[in-house]
């Protein structure tokens, strides 16, 4: 069995607001293995965006480790972080902010690989690879961002990630802002390039639907602390913690036959279930 990629062990994270302490992460453990998906669900609040921000190095720990191939990176320089930037990548939540409007699609996808030191046509020849990749058209590298669609936008986003060959990749809340035909087809897009890339995902949503999907492991986060983890079959269909039937139970499904029967069999359920943690 092959050594984790990344591992998070005992994290904690202090925010200070208005001379009070509060705690936005306590006591958090996983580890991601080379190639798989691990899927990060949780309610708005719940603190699963902050764990991406600090392994990115945005958010400081207060408590805690992150290890990265062996190498702890928990406080990171800014030099190491940098370096850091060719195996760590991330997609954000929203494609209409995340992309420079003013700046062409070869601008975007060949800024990571410029600040990297890979020559002009080199970047120019790896831009036309990445929109292959990601199917989109190849004049589209002479483009603006506003000429496309929010899920064309996405797959810019996804292939500006992809460009320094990442070993990780931090998914936060990638499809969330798409509609339900656009996610469906990014989030194949994703399995898809993990397939051929062998690039690990932590896969952070409010859905539990959406990491159904994608994942291939899931943690339930609620208010700052794990609550439950295990396959994405367990968890997603006989969870244990009550907070994740919740969770479960207002997944959307396509048959409103099956939604309905779903809802009442956990609402059976949670209503004889201790209150959660």
């Amino acid at each position: 069995m092959s050594e984790p990629l990344l591992v998070v062990d005992r994290l904690g994270v202090d925010f200070r607001r208005h001379r009070q302490v509060f705690t936005a992460l306590d006591d958090i453990s996983f580890d991601i293995a080379p190639g798989e998906t691990v899927g990060l669900v949780g309610e708005s609040g719940s603190g699963k965006t902050t764990i991406g921000r600090t392994i990115l190095g945005l958010v400081k720990p207060s408590r805690g480790t992150i290890a990265f191939r062996g190498q702890d990176i928990t406080h990171a320089s800014c030099t190491t972080r940098r370096a850091l930037s060719r195996d760590i990548q991330v997609v954000f939540q929203d494609p209409y902010t995340s992309l420079n409007p003013s700046l062409s699609i070869e601008d975007i996808l060949a800024e990571p690989l410029r600040a990297q030191g890979v020559g002009r046509s080199e970047a120019s020849r790896r831009v036309r690879e990445l929109l292959d990749r990601v199917r989109l058209p190849r004049d589209a590298a002479d483009r603006l961002p506003r000429e496309f669609s929010g899920g064309q936008r996405q797959r810019i986003a996804i292939a500006r990630a992809l460009a320094l060959r990442p070993r990780l990749i931090v998914c936060d809340e990638p499809v969330s802002a798409l509609d339900l035909s656009t996610q469906q087809r990014v989030l194949d897009l994703f399995i898809e390039l993990q397939r051929q890339t062998e690039c690990a995902y932590l896969f952070v949503s409010h859905d539990l639907s959406v990491i159904r999907h994608i994942s291939h492991r899931v943690l339930v986060l609620n208010r700052g602390r794990l609550v439950e983890s295990g396959s994405v079959d367990k968890i997603t269909s006989t969870p244990d913690h009550p907070y994740t039937r919740r969770l479960l139970m207002s997944a959307p499904l396509p048959d409103p036959v099956a939604q309905r029967e779903r809802r009442a069999r956990l609402e059976a359920v949670i209503a004889g279930a201790p209150a959660a943690d």
